[in-house]
């Protein structure tokens, strides 16, 4: 009877897992590289990454995590700091762990096209908890209704402002180590960081959480119904509050009739300083350093995720498994920056494998 009973829930298991799209996540690097040994030492890219259920559905997986976990995460930031950049634009750093030992680890966390410290709070609150790191998150211009004294911004950041909010960082804790996450759009930014420092980034590992990878292309992957919203939420949050700003460029007014990314993304490089497209894309765009990327990456999809499409990784697939300290890791499901798993009490996936990915490279 034991045995039988034993076969059934095996079969059940086996069932339930077939329903729910639970996999063991796949591998693109390097064999002989710098995640050869990685690959076999956490645990979670051996293992199926087992899917919330009733979360199984990319569209009910993202609207989960962006109307109701987003909003049901309390914590409460130590400080945020505004800064004034070079050029007189203002970012600031939302800072969770300040008053932790000096020492101790700092993760910088770049956030997502429309992120404030409220949307990122459960992301913080995971790395902090899983490592109990101090957590500074790079806010852009123009996001959490920051002042814009400068007719410029850019959708994916700048990395000349995530040099100075750097500076800032390690003149403010000298003895402590850095770490970086991109999420989402904030991959953009990472990337492109890395590409452009090479050797020289202050990082010791990073780790990107849903990239587009070529920003040129991406957004034409993003599905039809995200895209339309996600375009009406950047003019409502950054053209809109800020039209005395936007006088001074020509033509300004054109970016309010983008009825989608795709156009919103071809239309605004004068918002970014460039005076044409193409300036703006080879001064930004990821894809074109993403080779010269010397520390650590590992960078995870989901094959399923409606946003940032897994179609745009497959130009990169064979490049990215020549280059020594690359990782990428995909999973069945997760949908966009979800990746969440549990029933009732449903927790980030994606966190625990920053969080334990990161472990690898501390003292």
């Amino acid at each position: 009877m034991k045995v039988w009973f034993e076969k059934l829930t095996q079969v059940s298991a086996q069932y339930l897992d077939r329903l729910i799209g639970s996999d063991i996540p796949k591998l693109y690097y390097q064999p002989d590289g710098a995640f050869q040994h990685l690959s076999h030492t956490l645990p979670q890219l051996k293992s199926k990454y087992r899917p919330t259920p009733w979360l199984s559905n990319p569209h009910a997986h993202i609207l989960y995590f962006d109307l109701i976990k987003k909003k049901s995460i309390q914590l409460k930031y130590d400080a945020i700091e505004q800064l004034k950049m070079s050029d007189g634009g203002i970012t600031a750093i939302a800072w969770f762990g300040l008053n932790l030992p000096k020492d101790t680890p700092t993760i910088v966390l770049l956030h997502t096209i429309t992120g404030t410290p409220d949307s990122m709070r459960e992301l913080v609150r995971d790395l902090n908890r899983y490592n109990g790191w101090r957590i500074a998150l790079c806010l852009r211009r123009g996001h959490a209704n920051l002042p814009m004294p400068v007719p410029q911004m850019n959708l994916f950041g700048s990395t000349q402002d995530l040099r100075e909010q750097l500076l800032y960082i390690e003149e403010k804790f000298p003895e402590s180590d850095l770490y970086a996450v991109g999420s989402s759009a904030g991959t953009g930014l990472l990337v492109r960081y890395l590409g452009e420092e090479g050797e020289n980034t202050p990082f010791k590992a990073a780790f990107a959480l849903c990239p587009g990878y070529n920003t040129e292309t991406g957004f034409a992957n993003v599905h039809p119904f995200y895209s339309k919203v996600m375009a009406k939420k950047l003019v409502k949050k950054f053209i809109q509050p800020y039209q005395s700003t936007w006088q001074s460029i020509p033509a300004w007014q054109e970016i309010l009739l983008s009825q989608n990314l795709a156009e919103f993304e071809q239309r605004y490089f004068k918002f970014a300083g460039y005076d044409n497209y193409d300036a703006y894309t080879q001064a930004t765009n990821p894809i074109y350093v993403f080779e010269n990327v010397k520390i650590p990456l590992m960078i995870l999809n989901a094959e399923d995720d409606p946003v940032c499409h897994i179609q745009n990784f497959e130009p990169y697939k064979n490049v990215i498994q020549t280059m020594p300290n690359i990782m990428v890791v995909t999973t069945k499901k997760g949908s966009h920056c979800g990746f969440y798993e549990g029933f009732v009490h449903t927790e980030s996936w994606a966190s625990r494998l920053m969080a334990d990915y990161f472990k690898q490279y501390s003292a």
